[in-house]
This record gives C-alpha cells, structure tokens and sequence, in this order.
C-alpha cells in the first residue's frame, strides 16, 4: 500500500459489468488506459506529474507494473489530468483492490432546502425574551436568525452564485474575523440555487480532511461544496492541505462534472499564511492552496457600515427583537460580533475562575498549535495543570473539573458556551468525534481567535505537552503538535510526539523521526526508521538520509541509501545515483541509472550528466545525452542543446531545436529564438516568434515586441503593445519604454508614456511625474499627482510629499504628511519621526514612533533607537527600551534586541530575547547565537543541542528513544 493509500484510504467506485472482474486484470487495464492517453498525449510523465499537481514519484509508481495500486485520489488526479473520465477508471480502482462500490451512483450531499443553517454552522444569536417569554427556560431552545442585512459582499456573492447557476463552476472564500457574518452570507447566497435543484455537500465525517479527500472525486454536478473554516481543509497537515486544494482546481476546471459552486470561509490569519510567498530557498508548502484562492477572496469587513447600519435599525422598527437589542448595546457597527455573543463570551473568559481559565487556556493553546477542534476531556484535565499557580492548585476542590466546565459550559443567551461539550456525530456507524471514546470539547470560535491573537507569543506549559503525548490519538492532532514544538525549539517534546504520531500509522512522522536520530548522530537508528517509513509506502526519508550522507562526504553510506531509496520507489534516488557514479567516473554507469530515471519520467539526470559533459568539453558526449533527454519528453532538452549547438557556430542548428523547444511548450526558446532572428536582421521573423510566444506567455514578449517596434522607429507600433500589456495588467512595459525615451533625451514622448503608465495606475509613473513637475517649479500639480500615487501604491508618494513640504519650508504640513504616510505604513516615515523626535529630545516621542515601526514589521527602527540611547551613555533609557521591545509581539524584533545584547557583551539578555522569540516558533535567532558563540571558542551546548524545556530552560542531554 503506497503512502497516498495510507493517509486517506482508498477510494471507492461502482464496478461497471464490462469490466474485468479479477483485481489484476482491472488493475491492468487501468494503468493501460492511463498509459495510452499519456502517449496519445505525447507528454512525459514529468509533464503529467505537473498537470496532476502530484509527485513525479507518485506517477511513475501509478503507471508502473511493479507497484502497489495507486490511491483513488491519485487516479482522479491522473484522468483530470489526461482529459479522461474519472468514474470508470475508479471503477476499474475499485475492483483491483476489492473494495465494494459504496458509493456507485449515490449523490453527494443533500438538496439545499433539507439543510438547516444551523447544521452548517451559522452562528446562533443572541436569544431575546418578550416579557410574557422572560423567565422561561432556554435550555434546548433554538433562537431565530435574525433578519438579514445584505451588505457589498453580499452583491460579489450573488455575482458568484448566479454564474454558478448559468453553468459556469465558480469558487469564493469569505475572509473575515471570527463572528463576522462570513458563513450567514454563504448560507443567504446558496438560497437562489434552492428552486432549482442544486444540493449542498459538508464534509466532515469522520474529519473534514478526510471526508473532503477522499470524495471530492464523486461531486456531481449542481452541487454546493461548502468549506466552511476552510482552514481545516486547505491547512491540514503532511501536504494533505495541498492534495486537496489541486483536487478542488480539477473540480472547477473539469467542464464535464460542472457546474459546481465551492463556498468557503477564513480568518484572516489563515489567509495571509497562505497568500504568502515563500522566501527563496524555503520550501512552498502553500503553492496549490494560493493558486486555488488567487482572485476567489471575498473580504467581509469586522463592522457594518453606515448604509447597513441604516438597514438595520429599520428592520428593528418593523419588530426584529435581535437587532434592535444590538443596536441598543452596541457602538461602532459591530454588529455580528454583539448577537454572535462574542462581547459575552469575552467576559465570561475574564472573569472565570482560575480552574475554568487555565481549561481555556488550553483549550486556546492547542488549538493554535493545530490541535482539535474537537478536544477530549482527558486532555483538558491533564494540560490545565501548570496553568495554574501552585496556591491555585493545592486549593481545587475534588470535583473542580466537572465544576469548571459546568461554569464554561453554561450558555450564553442560550445559543453559545465558551467551551461547549460535544455529541459525537454518527453516520453510518462511524464516530465523528476526535478521539474515541473520550468526551470531547469545542472551544468557541470567538475565543480562539482572541487566544491566537493574545497568546500567540507563549509556548504552552510541561503539562500542556505531557497531556497531549499522553492523552490524544489522532495521528493530525499528534504531527502539528510535534510541528509546533520543533518550531519552538522544544526538541525533546517534538520527538516524543512524532513518536506517538508513528505508532499511529503516520508515516511522515516516521521521516520526521529519522531525520531527529541523523542529525542527533545515531545513523542506525535513522536508517531502521527510513526503511519502515519506505515499507509504510514513502521512501523520503531514505533518500533524505542519502542527501544528509552525501553532503558530509560518505558516498559510500549515500549511494547504499539510495539504492534503498530507489528499491522502495523513489525516483529522484535513480537520479543521485546517476549523479554518484559520475562524480566517481563511472560514466557507463552513470548513463544507465539516468536512462532509467528518464524512463520513470524524470528527464532530470540525462541532463545534468550532458551539461557535466559539455563543462567538460565532451561535446559530442554531451549532444548524445540531451537527445536522450529530449526523446524521453524533455523540453528543456531541446534547449539546452540548441544552445550547445549555437555555442559552436551551427546557427541553422541551433534554430531547428529552438524551434522544437519551442514545439514542446518552451515559451523561452520562442524569445530565446526571436532574439536570434532578431540580431540577425530578420524583424519579421522576430515579430513573428514574439507574436506566438505574447499568445502563450503574455507580456515579457509584449515588451520584446515593444522594444522591437521602438528599435525599428516604428513609435505608435511600439506604444500600442505597450498598453496592450498594461491593459494584461503589467504597467511595467509602458514604464521602461517611457525610460527608454527619457534615455535617448525625448523628454515629451517620455511623459506621454509616463502619464499613460500613471494613467493605467502604476504608482512608479506618479511619482515620476510629480518629481518632474517638482523640478519645474509646479508643486501644485506635482502635490496632486503625489497623491494619486499615495492612492495607487501607499506611503511613499506620502513621504515624497512631506518631503516637498519639508523644503518648502512648511514644516508643519510636512509632518502632517509624515504622519499619515506613518499611518499607511510607511516606515520609513516613522523612522523619520522617530529621529526628529530623539533630535530635539522628545524621548517619549520617538519611543512611541520606534515601537509603531515595529509594529508595523520594522525590526530596525527600534533596534536603532535601542542601540542609540546605549552608545549616549543612557543606559537608563536602553534598558527601559528593552523591556518595550520585550513585550512586542513581533519575533524580528527580538531576533534584533538578542543581537544587541550579545555585541554588548550580555549574554544572558541575549538569550532571554532569543526564547522569547522562540517561544513565538522562530528559532532562528537561537541558531545565531549559537554560531557567534562557536565561532567565539564559547559554544554553549545547552542552549541550542538538547533544545529548550516547556519553561524555555536549555533542557538537559536527553537520548531519543529507539
């Protein structure tokens, strides 16, 4: 069983009566099927790896005669993919593994109009009593919503659902704050699809992970998928968020299982881990889940604003008893929040007993972490402990717990708790609950983004990871603790869990512990935990160790691994080994293993081996390598050897490949072959290849196409393909032309295109403009195209402005320019106040500008200032500085105070700034200092070797457990 088949089981299909009825010949005809259409196709299977958005590994095992059978989400993958019908090959999956076909013709979900809002997890709200109803029990009430105010999303939401409703398949996140009206709206958007047949599909038994994988292959069309705190689903843990995001991409772009509409909703938090680009060199764990969302958000603003507001009160006049209860007590439109109960909720968390706040702390602490959300009671019992002091907890009552959760149980207004206890879920005999057996808990979604905000600088306590080795089962619930952990450089806690994780049937935990006995130096330990994470179906860790060996200089040791690596599936080992064996000068040997690299889609190793060879000078050896590379679908190939051959003079040669390059999909040898034809003085070649490569790539040709038609003279020609890219949305064309321009001293033609650049509204051409009527002496207008570009692009036009005020000499408008470019973020504005405030020496006023800056993600301005008042001589204020510092909730910021403190000489304070940091799950900074210590001759093995204790003491030398 491959490591996809592990995690999420296999699928399940009807079996169609032509089909083979023994599991080998089904299995068979699968890879047969999949096989023919890649040929007919003539992809490689690299190629088909990325269309699938699946390993290269995973493909050549799926394909292979020799492997186990491929996961039903792999097969998905593969037919969305190659364009074929999924049903039938699952059926064929189905029958190769003897599975029954549960779910052969059974529709996913149930019609819009048998939901209840409340099923799907709308919020209830605040309950309110008549007087004739006041004194009546709540208990087991239901309130009604109250009515419903639409607001602008509403208007984007229903754009969405009416496309949906035309035959279009259509995607929108909602992004907004805890108790927002995010999953009201989605429930208020769907109604129109009602009359008209559509179904709606939660996913969520027996985890919503799970559910969503494992049948987002069967959605049919006319269906509602709805992923309500999407966070579970495209979050979820070891790439499981990742599978799911390119599964639901297939479903929007499958035109034959549309249409579908898939809702979903986020905190902002979430959305801006995943919108994030990875920094180079760091691994892109978000890259389907942001490809999914790009152009899908919805923002929903934490407030009603005054048209709403309006809306609102009208509606309470008419006699909606929810409404005007919250606009009686409520002040600054956040109206949501106030009948969502979240003002109650708040106060009741503040003023808890020490007993139920350390439950909730937990309970906030663990979901932060990536625990939940359902929390057993085992749990919250054991982890409450080193939550509280120790007179609070010599004085608990026998009976505390039961007393504790009864007080944070107990409703608020009758719809919401705190933490309420929750009935497991069955269906089809199948517990939905998170841990068996136990009594599980929720946290309130109010409370849990207040405990992600509040507490998201502290590592929890001993009890806390004690209570979670000891207490939780769930193989998810286990990794991201044990994520978490190594992240706050809590080492021994980190193994510990992915050791629990591994009993579970993880085998990704089984990875994550090879790696911690490789680097801890016990490389049989290592390899015994590799080899059974290879047995459970993922050979990674294998070829991890291998890359570990090689980069320490054991060959010997490496090439051993990878051929175990190899043996287990691994298709990159294939390629370092053809990579071993021609560093040792086994060329013949080399060659075999790449060819049969190449030969399970990984063209990778024929081409490394032909650009060794044409460093080497070998050139024919080189060009026989690269047409392997090429014959086995390689692109690149055709590339790379075009440019050998231009490199030695075969012009004609060169061409011919480029042009298959560019054949195969390869838009750079399109530009590759138009610059050619280019500097040979064929423009109409030139124009001809650009033309094809603008179809396919967009407009890095434009621009090529631009500067082309500018270099022939050809003024309006070289204009229009400049706007025809920024009407593709990339201003830029239109601004280096207007540089051009400017370059060859045509001033007026310059800021034609500057101002059509500013008109498309690049914030760059603003600014250059308004310098340009600066210079001129026209600062009325150069004031107002400033602030155009502060409208267009932020703070620096701002800045600029405050700037031409500053020489102007109104220094009172200028620093109220700086202040508001400080107010859009501009740093570089605070840090401008910061030093005229400590220049007249307004100490307080530059503090307060220093700790904005780096609230705002400037670690340098407070750092600076620090630094400053150290050097002065005031060490009164650098140390008051430093317990500023101390309390911002900003990692970087520390990072910085721990380096200050060490070039001054204070270790201690350095690394008490450093576990702060860590506390936070940045590490980085303790591996600096460990570095400058080294290097020093004073390399301190506690602080960084055995990692910290819960409390952020080094912990002391602990051996991993075998």
């Amino acid at each position: 069983m491959n490591n996809d088949e592990q995690l999420h089981g296999t699928g399940r299909g009807g079996v169609g009566t032509d089909q083979p009825r023994d599991s080998k010949g089904a299995l068979a005809e699968l890879r047969a099927q999949l096989e023919a259409k890649r040929v007919a196709q003539k992809i490689s299977k690299t190629q088909l790896a990325g269309r699938a958005g699946l390993s290269r590994t995973v493909v050549s095992q799926a394909l292979s005669d020799a492997a186990p059978a491929p996961s039903a989400q792999t097969v998905g993958a593969l037919a969305r993919a190659l364009a074929l019908e999924v049903r039938p090959l699952l059926d064929l999956l189905a029958t190769a593994s003897g599975t029954a076909a549960e779910t052969g013709g059974r529709l996913l979900g149930r019609p819009i109009s048998d939901w209840a809002p409340l099923d799907l997890e709308v919020h209830p709200a605040v309950d309110v009593f008549s007087s004739s109803e006041r004194g009546r029990s709540g208990r087991g009430r239901v309130a009604a919503l109250p009515s419903y105010v639409r607001r602008p999303h509403d208007d984007v939401l229903a754009e969405v659902v009416a496309a949906a409703g035309d035959g279009t398949s259509e995607m929108a996140v909602l992004v907004g704050s805890s108790s927002t009206g995010k999953t009201r709206a989605c429930w208020e958007a769907v109604q129109p699809l009602s009359p008209r047949g559509w179904r709606l599909w939660h996913p969520f038994d027996p985890y919503r992970a799970k559910a969503a994988l494992t049948d987002i292959a069967h959605v049919a069309p006319h269906t509602v998928v709805w992923l309500n705190e999407a966070q579970h689903y495209l979050g979820a843990g070891e790439g499981v968020g990742e599978l799911i995001a390119a599964a639901l991409s297939s479903l929007l772009t499958d035109r034959k299982r549309g249409p579908v509409l898939i809702l979903g909703t986020l905190w902002p938090e979430y959305a801006a881990v995943y919108n994030a680009l990875p920094k180079p060199g760091i691994e892109d764990v978000h890259f389907q889940v942001r490809q999914l969302l790009a152009g899908r958000q919805v923002p929903l603003p934490d407030s009603f604003d005054d048209a709403a507001t309006d809306i609102t009160k009208k509606l309470a006049d008419k006699g909606d008893r929810q409404l005007a209860h919250a606009l009686e007590h409520v002040r600054g439109g956040r109206l949501t929040q106030f009948l969502a109960g979240a003002p109650e909720l708040l106060r009741r968390y503040e003023v808890a007993t020490p007993s139920a706040r350390a439950l909730l702390h937990a309970a906030m602490d663990a979901r932060r972490l990536g625990a939940g959300p359902h929390l057993p009671r085992s749990f919250l019992e054991y982890a409450a402990a080193d939550y509280l002091t120790n007179d609070e907890y010599d004085t608990l009552a026998d009976h505390w717990l039961e007393e504790a959760l009864a007080e944070i149980g107990a409703p608020v207004h009758g719809n919401l708790a705190p933490l309420r206890h929750i009935r497991p879920r069955s269906t089809h005999g199948i517990s939905t609950s998170a841990e068996p057996d136990q009594p599980s808990y929720r946290l309130a979604d109010y409370l849990e983004q207040h405990g992600h905000h509040q507490r998201r600088m502290l590592c929890p306590p001993a009890s806390f990871w004690q209570a979670a080795h000891d207490c939780l089962t769930r193989p998810d619930n286990l990794a991201n603790l044990a994520v978490a952990a190594r992240r706050r450089h809590r080492t021994r806690w980190a193994y510990l869990l992915w050791h629990k994780a591994a009993e579970a049937g993880s085998s990704i935990a089984l990875v994550q512990l090879a790696g911690m006995q490789e680097t801890a130096g016990d490389h049989e330990a290592a390899e015994r935990l590799a080899r059974q994470a290879a047995d459970a179906g993922n050979s990674w860790a294998l070829y991890q160790l291998a890359r570990g060996r090689e980069a320490a200089g054991d060959y010997e040791s490496a090439e051993a691994l990878y051929h175990q690596a190899r043996a287990a599936g691994n298709a990159d080992a294939v390629q370092r080994l053809a990579e071993l064996r021609e560093r040792a000068g086994d060329r013949e040997g080399a060659e075999e293993f790449a060819r049969q690299a190449a030969d399970a889609g990984n063209p990778g190793a024929l081409l490394y081996l032909a650009r060794d060879r044409q460093w080497a000078d070998d050139h024919e050896g080189a060009e026989l390598l690269y047409r392997q590379a090429a014959d086995a679908g390689g692109a690149l190939a055709f590339f790379r050897l075009a440019e050998l051959r231009e490199k030695n003079g075969d012009q004609e040669g060169a061409e011919a490949l480029y042009q298959r390059a560019a054949d195969a999909g390869d838009i750079d040898a399109l530009l590759r072959l138009g610059r050619t034809r280019e500097e040979a003085g064929d423009y109409n070649g030139a124009e001809t290849l650009y033309q094809q490569a603008a179809k396919a790539e967009g407009t890095l040709a434009l621009l090529r196409l631009a500067e082309l038609r500018e270099k022939n003279g050809d003024r309006k020609g070289a204009e229009q393909f400049a706007r025809q890219a920024a009407s593709a949305g990339d201003t830029d064309v239109l601004y280096r032309l207007a540089r051009n321009r400017e370059w060859t001293r045509d001033g007026e033609g310059a800021e034609l295109l500057y101002r059509q650049a500013a008109d498309a509204g690049d914030p760059d051409a603003l600014l250059w403009l308004a310098g340009r009527l600066e210079k001129a002496g026209d600062h009325e207008d150069a004031q107002t195209l400033y602030r155009q570009a502060a409208e267009a692009g932020g703070s620096l036009a701002l800045f600029r402005l405050a700037e031409q005020r500053e020489r102007a000499g109104d220094q009172e408008g200028a620093a109220i320019l700086y202040r508001q470019a400080a107010e859009a973020g501009g740093t570089l504005a605070l840090l401008r106040l910061a030093r005229e405030r400590e220049d007249v020496g307004d100490h307080e006023g530059a503090e307060r500008f220093a700790r904005q800056a780096a609230d705002a993600g400037n670690t340098e301005v407070m750092a600076w200032l620090t630094d400053l008042r150290e050097k002065s001589g005031d060490r009164e204020g650098a140390q008051r500085l430093y317990r500023q510092a101390g309390g911002i909730e900003n990692p970087q910021v520390l990072a910085s105070l721990a380096g200050l403190r060490e070039k001054a000489g204070d270790r201690e304070g350095a690394e008490q700034f450093a576990r702060q940091a860590a506390d936070a799950g940045d590490t980085s900074c303790l591996g600096w200092l460990a570095g400058v210590r080294r290097k020093a001759g004073a390399y301190d093995d506690g602080l960084w070797q055995h990692g910290l204790d819960p409390d952020g003491t080094p912990s002391a030398p602990w051996v991993p457990p075998h």
